[in-house]
């Protein structure tokens, strides 16, 4: 049974946040509201170290294709694997030291809305700066500016085969014979915006492919190598109706125009909304509380700081601690977080690997799912079990497990747990009992 007043103070660290830290738990309940509010203030955070952007890292991406000797590709691979562990670690520690969790875990939301997988390894290099170039900068900004520079991200562009589209009847496309790649238009529309009951067509799936051409990358030869770069010459001449709108030929302008469009539709406002209400309240949100959140995302122009406070001031959000369940990397983090340990890169990845949840390696264009069902399993449980053990005996100087559980859920930890962890025959076994808790396991 949840304390009286507890139930706040647990959802603002655990759901909200990520974890509460040795030293949070004061702060956090004078009003655990306000707490979670008082982050969407704070300017967006930059991850902190020396990692390089996309349009260098895909630059040397082209450059290194042009080697076919295997030695070229064995430097080309591990100099991946330096930028993918340096870009793991930088994103874990991020989040274990911030002293704004929410801002994390809307970058990890959005990031996940807006996946691009290392799945195909032609975007590892760079995975991780469309998160922190694309992503991280936008998520108490502008909905409408996040998808802008989502779409025309190189990641982006890559992974959905958007750099192999051409127009049909476009200068190059009638010289070589190519044609439309949908893949781009048909996501944007089905994971990014209007949702798959958004009311949309095949015939708008493929319109919107036609606005899109054109978009692609900077190649070697051509100034700014790696970075977004329109070619008219691959662009679908002619007037294209999208959602029974007309868009006129032009240039760039065209789809920035049908993007400005598909943000401020009203099936994208239910569609974030409703993504948004199962994330922070429920696997099943009430629809009463989508609707209030999809208003605030209609009324504000999809303004993300008003629509994140809209989600907060639900207070169905409020009324039952542990409603959700972490995934395996929001688990991970949540144990550096509480004990002070960070493993070195190569564990980190290990045991996400391990876990079933690697960064950036995201089954499918509708990345990580967000509900109990796909997480809890018989072997999930005993593996995320085993994890904690492991987890443990590697810490260097646990933390006492009854202080951290006293700090972090009081009263509302059972009795029984609180009595497992005391007669625990060691420190590592008692800390292996809370965090294998489900108390700990939800959030």
């Amino acid at each position: 049974m949840v304390a009286p007043g507890l139930t706040p103070s647990i959802v603002a660290a655990t759901r909200f946040g990520i974890a509460a830290r040795p030293g949070d738990a004061a702060a956090i309940a004078r009003d655990p509201r306000v707490w979670v509010l008082h982050q969407l203030d704070r300017p967006a955070v930059p991850i902190n170290g020396d990692l390089p952007k996309s349009a260098p890292m895909v630059a040397a991406m082209l450059e290194a294709r042009q080697d076919k000797s295997a030695d070229g590709k064995k430097q080309e691979n591990q100099r991946l694997r330096a930028v993918y562990l340096a870009e793991i670690a930088a994103r874990v520690n991020a989040a274990v030291q911030s002293d704004a969790p929410l801002l994390e875990r809307l970058t990890w939301f959005w990031t996940n809305h807006f996946t691009v997988s290392c799945i195909r390894p032609v975007i590892r290099g760079f995975a991780g700066a469309f998160e922190r170039e694309a992503i991280r900068p936008h998520v108490t900004g502008r909905f409408v500016d996040m998808l802008l520079a989502a779409e025309r991200h190189p990641a982006m562009l890559f992974y959905l085969d958007q750099v192999i589209s051409v127009g049909p009847n476009s200068q190059a496309g009638r010289r070589q014979n190519r044609g439309l790649n949908e893949n781009l238009g048909r996501e944007m529309l089905e994971l990014h915006t209007l949702g798959v009951d958004g009311g949309y067509t095949q015939d708008d799936v493929e319109a919107l492919a036609r606005i899109l051409t054109g978009w692609s990358i900077a190649r070697l030869r051509d100034p700014e190598a790696g970075a977004f770069h329109f070619y008219p010459q691959i662009h679908e001449p002619g007037d294209k109706i999208l959602l029974g709108k007309t868009y006129r030929w032009g240039g760039v302008e065209e789809g920035e125009a049908a993007l400005r469009d598909l943000a401020a539709h009203p099936a994208t406002a239910q569609h974030i909304a409703t993504k948004l209400a199962r994330h922070f309240i429920a696997d099943a949100p009430p629809p009463d509380a989508v609707q209030r959140i999809a208003r605030v995302f209609r009324d504000t122009g999809g303004d993300l700081k008003r629509v994140t406070e809209a989600v907060v001031r639900e207070d169905a959000a409020w009324r039952e601690a542990f409603g959700k369940v972490r995934a395996p990397e929001d688990l991970l983090v949540a144990a550096c977080r509480v004990t002070g340990f960070v493993p070195p890169a190569p564990m980190l990845v290990a045991n996400l690997h391990g876990l079933d949840q690697q960064s950036y390696f995201a089954p499918s264009p509708a990345g990580w799912p967000d509900k109990a069902g796909d997480w809890i399993g018989p072997e999930s449980v005993v593996r995320r079990a085993e994890w904690c053990r492991a987890f443990t005996q590697r810490i260097p100087d646990p933390p006492d497990a009854m202080t951290l559980a006293d700090a972090m859920f009081g009263e509302a930890l059972p009795a029984e747990t609180m009595q497992a962890i005391r007669a625990a025959p060691s420190r590592r076994d008692g800390l292996a009992l809370l965090l294998a808790s489900p108390e700990f396991q939800r959030r």
